[in-house]
């Protein structure tokens, strides 16, 4: 039995909260094969995890992140009350979409990111940073890298495996290739492949970090050497605009002004709140994130391609075994409707068991993530539902 450790206290003020954590780390001494026929000689997953694995080891769910993420995906480091929480807090605890109280939760940090796992801005067997030295990497060399960490702690069986946009592409790959592990796959506001616009949006941004001047190649870790966060900035930037939706943001900013007082327009400063509001977006991000890494992960979406190695996406779904839970929302223009329903028509005609939702929300790509009780309802009913019906099957066999 596997039993979480890192869990200390609770915040007072928020009896469903995971509480204080500690992000963990598995090292491996061994290659981890990549899909660019390099790899890497050793490598390291962060992850965190909340809750406990029961005795028969059926009770994992494992949440994957999207670009922007990370293994931190509930609770807080330290009792400091303006800590923020982990990226989907609101999703993961006791009594939540992702009940801590049931339910053993792990959460890790992709191959190539910058918060704890092996990526670019880590030291390479030569002592030196890798930068671009580091291969290039995909979702499936993510997902891979994921059933290390599993098999590490011991997991065999994954109740579920959820995330939203690149998070939704690993779950959807973790069904195609280990589906005798995958008892469900949590599908949110993603996609089977990255589509021409998709790509272009990423490349607007690596474009972005390419053109600053400190970027100097990628070769920038070296002490006191500056940074290129002006590109990486505006890459967040752009890809934040993405997120909303066109009602989202006149709702929230409309054609507001910064400073009501200013008396002229002008390029000193922003004019519009919206303006004001991006800048802001760009300045936070540059604090926790790493600008090769933005390069490696937007280069791994755009790769992504559930046919690839099989003759169409028909073929590589067939091999899955899973309940699907496939969600697409009303103004999400990045992930969009038509991508969700092209892969809830290939598994009904596979005949997969497959539950789809189309929620009608303004909050842009974003909603996975923002509508949380909405999205409680219908993620939590199906995890719920998908215990008892492998708690049935356990009931049945062993009355046969």
């Amino acid at each position: 039995m596997v039993t979480v450790t890192n869990i200390h206290t609770t915040r007072l003020y928020d009896p469903n909260s995971v509480g204080i954590v500690e992000r963990q780390y598995a090292h491996f001494d061994f290659p981890l094969e990549l899909s660019c026929g390099s790899q890497l000689e050793r490598f390291t997953i962060a992850y965190e995890t909340y809750g406990t694995l029961n005795a028969d080891g059926t009770n994992a769910i494992l949440i994957c992140h999207a670009l922007s993420g990370d293994s931190h995906v509930a609770g807080y480091y330290t009792q400091d009350p303006n800590e923020k929480p982990g990226w989907w807090d609101e999703a993961v605890g006791p009594n939540k979409m992702f009940d801590t109280n049931r339910f053993f939760v792990i959460c890790s940090n992709v191959i190539g990111g910058c918060q704890g796992s092996t990526g670019p801005k880590s030291i390479a067997p030569d002592g030196k940073p890798y930068a671009l030295r580091f291969p290039i990497v995909t979702i499936r060399d993510m997902v891979r890298a994921q059933k290390h960490l599993l098999d590490y702690l011991g997991i065999k069986q994954l109740l579920a495996v959820a995330g939203g946009s690149m998070g939704g592409m690993q779950a959807l790959q973790w069904a195609v290739d280990y589906p005798d592990m995958v008892q469900s796959c949590i599908f949110l506001a993603s996609t089977m492949r990255s589509s021409a616009q998709q790509i272009a949006f990423n490349e607007v941004g690596r474009q972005a970090i390419y053109a600053d001047p400190n970027w100097n190649g990628g070769d920038y870790y070296a002490p006191h050497c500056p940074k290129p966060h002006a590109g990486l900035s505006v890459a967040r930037m752009v890809a934040h605009i993405t997120y909303m939706s066109d009602m989202s943001m006149e709702e929230k900013f409309g054609r507001a002004w910064q400073d009501q007082s200013k008396k002229k327009p002008s390029f000193d400063s922003p004019d519009f709140s919206v303006e004001s509001y991006l800048h802001h977006q760009g300045e936070k991000f540059v604090n926790r994130f790493d600008a090769n890494s933005y390069l490696y992960i937007t280069k791994a979406i755009d790769l992504f391609d559930i046919a690839d190695g099989y003759h169409s996406a028909h073929q590589a779904l067939d091999r899955t075994k899973c309940h699907f839970l496939v969600v697409s929302f009303t103004s999400d223009w990045l992930y969009t409707v038509g991508q969700a329903l092209e892969l809830v028509r290939t598994l009904l005609d596979l005949r997969r068991p497959v539950d789809y939702h189309h929620v009608n929300s303004h909050f842009g790509h974003d909603s996975f993530l923002v509508e949380v009780e909405l999205m409680t309802h219908i993620v939590g009913d199906f995890i719920n539902r998908q215990w008892e019906r492998i708690h049935q099957l356990s009931t049945d066999e062993a009355n046969s």
